[in-house]
Formats: C-alpha cells, structure tokens, sequence
C-alpha cells in the first residue's frame, strides 16, 4: 500500500501496476483493492501459458486465445493485422491494465479509478471526474499535458517509442495515445512508433530483434539500436511517416488522439493533449 492506503502496488516479473481508486463511497477503496489483487494473482501465469500463441504474427483469421488478458490483445491488435505485422504482445501491458481496471469496477462503484502499467494506463471516470497526466521524455523532460474528462470516449493512455520498456522498428523518441481502452491505446502506440523511421538512414543503427532479445516477437525484424545525427529536414520526414500512420488510425475512429516527439520536433493529432510552451507543434 502506498500513500497512507490511497495507492495499490502490484508487482510480479514484468507486469508492474499502480492503482488509485476513488469509489463513491470511501470506505470500500479497499475492497476494489481487493479485487485488483485478486485477479492479479494468477495473471503472469495465463499469459505465460499462451506465449507461443501471442508471440505469433497475428492474421485475421486467427482463432481467439483462451485467457481474458489474451483475448483483450487479441481483439486490440486485430484491426491493424489485415496491413502491418503485429503480435498480440504489442498490446499486453495495456491489456493487464484494463483487466486489474475491469475488475474493480465489476466489484465497486468507481467516481474515479486508474491502473498504471508502466505508463501504459487504463483510466475510468464518472461524470464530472477528470484525469490529468504529464508526458516526459526519458530524460525527464516535461514533454506537455493531458486531460481527459468523462464522455470523451477515452479509457487508455499508452506510450511506445526507442526509450520505452520494448525494442522498436522506429525512431520515434515516444508517441503517446489516447483510445477508447489501453488495450487499444497500447497496439496503437507500437504501430505508430514503428512509422516514425527513415528506412535505410545511415545514422540509424538496427539489428535483429531475436539477436537483441531471443524471446522478441519480432523475430529477425530489425529492431533500432541507435539513432545518429538527423538533419532537422530528416526528423520532419519521419515524424510525418508516423503522424500519417496516427491520422489514418484517427480517421478510422481506433484512436483519440497521438503525441509524437523526435528530437524536439514534435507533433499531434486529434484532440486532448495540449504540448508545452516551448515546443514546436504541428497538428493533424
């Protein structure tokens, strides 16, 4: 427990949850706890059960796996597996956020609540609660603002890019997401990350996935392992790569919103999230 009972913290292998509930009625915060923890006993283990399955490139005839977390990045990745290559691993985090999410609202009625894994966040809201968050750079550099209110549709937050938690086919520093879930705010992210790239740059250094991380389920796919000097004209031609990839998934309604930064060239598309002061903002 973290802040005098406020917060939860949940921790087993890679999956690394924390948790703020705000129920109507105060005194069963601990009872969503409960149930947060309940459901996160088992969790890592289901997942491990089906790794094979979901490291798989996923296609859309591909037959539904067995655990719930599975399904729910099962169904998160599928729009997008007709044109790109994506496993259903491109959404787990977002998805372990949403199922911990689902079951403490299954079991306590919520003003406001949201799980955090590892900035992969899934959020509910009642009329009138509202979720303020910061983006930050891997550095610590404060990147901007989002504010996401009830009715907006919005229940996810995720963020992929060379200095998140995965390795990336992209060059994209981060790209941060808003969707109808986390599930979904999460495969989008990976999606729109791996856009951001200057295919055959002599700056960009890349090796195989499976070289770098033998478990990867990118396979031989080459992963970026660097990024060199980029003319500011190059940063603008990748960062536009992946705000095309965002405005198509945008347009197709299978996201809110994308932040995309690259060297201090930053853009956005949709609405929701507002940049600070000092950056250079395009929209889409």
């Amino acid at each position: 427990m973290l802040d005098g009972g406020r917060r939860l913290h949940l921790q087993h292998g890679p999956i690394d949850l924390i948790i703020g509930a705000d129920p109507v009625e105060p005194g069963e915060r601990r009872c969503a706890f409960m149930a947060a923890q309940e459901v996160f006993g088992d969790m890592l283990e289901g997942l491990v059960a089906e790794l094979p399955i979901l490291r798989a490139p996923l296609t859309p005839t591909a037959p539904r796996p067995m655990g719930r977390v599975a399904r729910r990045m099962h169904a998160a990745a599928l729009p997008h597996c007709a044109d790109s290559f994506i496993t259903r691993m491109a959404a787990v985090a977002g998805s372990v956020a949403d199922e911990v999410l689902a079951a403490m609202e299954s079991r306590v009625a919520l003003r406001r609540a949201y799980v955090n894994n590892g900035g992969d966040i899934a959020v509910h809201l009642m009329p009138g609660a509202r979720f303020d968050l910061a983006m930050a750079g891997v550095d610590g550099t404060d990147l901007g603002r989002v504010r996401i209110a009830a009715g907006q549709g919005i229940g996810g937050i995720a963020t992929s890019g060379t200095g998140g938690r995965s390795l990336s086919l992209g060059i994209a520093d981060s790209v941060t997401v808003l969707a109808a879930s986390a599930a979904a705010a999460d495969g989008a992210a990976t999606l729109i990350a791996n856009a951001v790239d200057l295919p055959g740059h002599p700056a960009i250094q890349r090796e195989p996935a499976c070289h770098l991380d033998p478990d990867s389920d990118l396979g031989a796919r080459l992963a970026v392992t660097g990024v060199g000097f980029l003319p500011p004209d190059d940063c603008r031609a990748a960062l536009d790569a992946g705000m095309r990839r965002a405005a198509a998934m945008h347009d197709a309604g299978r996201i809110a919103g994308a932040a995309l930064f690259l060297r201090g060239e930053r853009a956005l598309v949709g609405a929701g999230l507002v940049l600070t002061d000092n950056t250079t903002e395009r929209v889409a």
